[in-house]
């Protein structure tokens, strides 16, 4: 009986256990779907970010990349041995019709022969092809369609000095200096601003020649005039000769001058070689006279020249003769009228200078 009893108390306190548990030990409860959507779409953003911090970490590991990849290919091309002021002048040409290749990275200066005809141009140009690294092509602007308006100049500028230019003279794939001749008179000075600026932006150095006895050279243009006619070479016409048995039948002619407007036409050549010049001077730039060049038995002009265009020094040669070498009295057909125009005035020395 009494165990019983016992019995009976044990399952009450177990049920009343029970009973504590089912009030106060709960299940939990769900969350609601909004707030398990967020917890998802958060998971989502985070990913998301995740995955395109990875990206852009890559893209701009290729941009570093590419980046330091162009800046090595142009810093392989990089002189360290030039001065910064010489930086403008120094190019890598790349010419779209052939490869230099191991003369890829030869620095290339640029210039341009500035001059007028019968100055000796022609015989200059051909001591600086006599250099090895040197490449001047002639008188490229002679053609009339290559000078129509600047955007034909520019062209033209453009082939030479990208080393797409080819004649006799090119030695383009291992160059060090490039350029031409360029007659004043032949649209240099109608478009000279235009010209100026693309000399400037391009770093193109200015070499001008003219004569100082501006008189000689109008008997030579005279000259020259009548043997493209006349052909008095075994029928052929040369502007420039190359033994002295040529240079002595070239020399025969004698001009007339017209000695009436003799004066004027002198002061106004001087006066554009002296505008040019002066127009010109705010490039880089040097001015040669013929008559220094021609009566230097040390070469000194030619020296500074291959300074000039940073040149290693050559011992530079023409095969070229020079055509008129008498006094004027004897060159010119009207020398009494020519000589009375002129005594008396500032020209009056070139008279009687060779």
């Amino acid at each position: 009986m009494k165990r019983r009893i016992e019995d009976k108390e044990r399952q009450g306190r177990l049920l009343e256990v029970n009973n504590f548990d089912r009030e106060f030990i709960r299940p939990p409860k769900k969350p609601p779907l909004i707030l398990r959507m967020m917890v998802i779409l958060l998971f989502v953003m985070a990913c998301g970010v995740y995955i395109c911090s990875i990206y852009s970490i890559q893209i701009s590991a290729y941009k570093i990349a590419e980046l330091l990849k162009i800046k090595v290919m142009d810093q392989q091309c990089n002189a360290t041995n030039i001065k910064p002021s010489e930086i403008p002048y120094v190019h890598y040409p790349k010419p779209k019709t052939y490869n230099r290749g191991e003369c890829t990275c030869n620095p290339v200066r640029f210039f341009a022969i500035l001059s007028l005809q019968r100055t000796g141009s022609g015989w200059f140009e051909t001591l600086l092809n006599s250099h090895i690294n040197v490449t001047s092509n002639g008188e490229v602007f002679t053609p009339r369609e290559r000078r129509t308006n600047i955007t034909t100049i520019v062209k033209t500028m453009n082939k030479v000095y990208r080393l797409d230019w080819f004649n006799s003279a090119s030695k383009n794939e291992c160059t060090a200096a490039v350029g031409f001749k360029w007659m004043i008179n032949q649209g240099f000075y109608r478009h000279r601003r235009q010209i100026l600026k693309y000399f400037k932006k391009r770093g193109i150095s200015s070499i001008f020649l003219f004569r100082k006895n501006i008189l000689r050279r109008m008997i030579s243009v005279l000259a020259n005039s009548h043997d493209k006619d006349a052909r008095s070479l075994n029928g052929t016409h040369q502007s420039h000769v190359y033994s002295r048995r040529e240079a002595r039948t070239l020399a025969k002619y004698k001009p007339t001058i017209n000695a009436t407007f003799l004066l004027s036409e002198l002061r106004q050549e001087a006066e554009e070689t002296a505008e040019a010049i002066d127009f010109f001077k705010r490039t880089r730039h040097m001015v040669l006279y013929y008559e220094d060049l021609i009566n230097n038995r040390t070469n000194l002009n030619l020296k500074e020249v291959q300074e000039f265009l940073r040149l290693p020094y050559r011992e530079l040669s023409s095969s070229q003769v020079k055509i008129h070498t008498a006094p004027l009295s004897m060159q010119i057909q009207n020398w009494e009228a020519v000589r009375e125009a002129l005594e008396g005035t500032s020209y009056e020395r070139f008279l009687y200078e060779n």
